[in-house]
């Protein structure tokens, strides 16, 4: 018998419906299942409902119905804790989710039966310090800090590991995992890291400076972003946002000391997964 956490997407009834019948399909085979709040809601689960600041508690895998949001969801959720996910693709692009839904039941059975592999994803930890108070987050994807809608650009000063590098006057800064390498900062012109490659990435936002390439640092680099000017900024993790920030507030990232663990099936070919995404046809 295992404690299983569903993360489901909270906009496609497809992804509800699916969840209603893998819960009941488990919970005949003797599991427990848990669901957050939200994802209990919009999935008609309110019997397996838990506080999500308990989610995580003594779980022994998380089966996400989505796409690489729901995963992220789930990142979130986790916290520190190394829970293994298992994503079913009810999404689009997909690049993390491992299965077809057709596929869900007996992708769980091999998991629970140990017949699966795990694919380490680095983790960015994120604190924001601001109003003499700290708060810190877990990202898969990255950490951006860039202007509100009120303003044009905004001054961020850097140091790497303690050292001043330069002081970007821009839209924003994306502080990124490998894994994070394809999401925003690929949008901002940012390189394309394999994502078992060990690395942070720091990419500007339409930088308003000569300067405006990324920067491609070793995992253990402390990158502090400082707010410099009276402009302020916004902080989200992993597309969530987490604070407003202004002069002087400090944002520092570096790798966490613990990873996500994706359950896959055999190797990701990163340059295969990359071809199918983006129709890259053989010339």
């Amino acid at each position: 018998m295992a404690d299983i956490g569903l993360i489901v997407h909270l906009g496609r009834r497809e992804a509800s419906a699916h969840a209603r019948d893998l819960a009941a399909w488990l919970t005949g085979e003797g599991h427990v299942i848990r669901v957050p709040e939200a994802d209990a809601e919009v999935s008609g689960l309110d019997e397996l409902r838990v506080d999500p600041a308990v989610f995580a508690e003594g779980l022994d895998l998380v089966v996400t119905l989505g796409g690489d949001g729901s995963i992220l969801r789930a990142v979130e959720l986790l916290g520190e804790s190394s829970v293994p996910i298992l994503g079913v693709n009810h999404g689009q692009l997909g690049y993390l989710t491992e299965v077809e839904p057709a596929e869900a039941r007996q992708a769980v059975a091999r998991t629970l039966a140990g017949e699966h592999h795990f694919d380490e994803r680095m983790l960015v930890k994120v604190t924001v310090s601001s109003g003499g108070e700290s708060t810190s987050h877990v990202a898969l994807n990255e950490a951006v800090v860039e202007r509100s809608a009120e303003v044009n650009t905004i001054r961020l000063a850097v140091e790497l590991d303690g050292e001043f590098f330069t002081t970007y006057a821009a839209d924003g800064l994306i502080v990124a995992s490998p894994t994070g390498s394809t999401a925003y900062a690929f949008s901002a012109r940012g390189p394309i890291i394999e994502p078992g490659y060990p690395a942070l990435l720091l990419t500007p936002v339409s930088p308003h400076m000569l300067f405006d390439r990324s920067l491609v640092l070793a995992p253990t680099t402390r990158i502090r972003l400082t707010v410099d000017g009276h402009r302020p900024a916004t902080v989200s993790v992993d597309g969530r946002r987490v604070s407003v920030v202004g002069d002087g507030d400090t944002i520092e990232c570096t790798s966490a000391p613990h990873s996500a663990r994706l359950v896959s099936f055999g190797p990701r070919r990163f340059h295969r997964v990359l071809k199918a995404k983006f129709g890259l046809n053989d010339r």
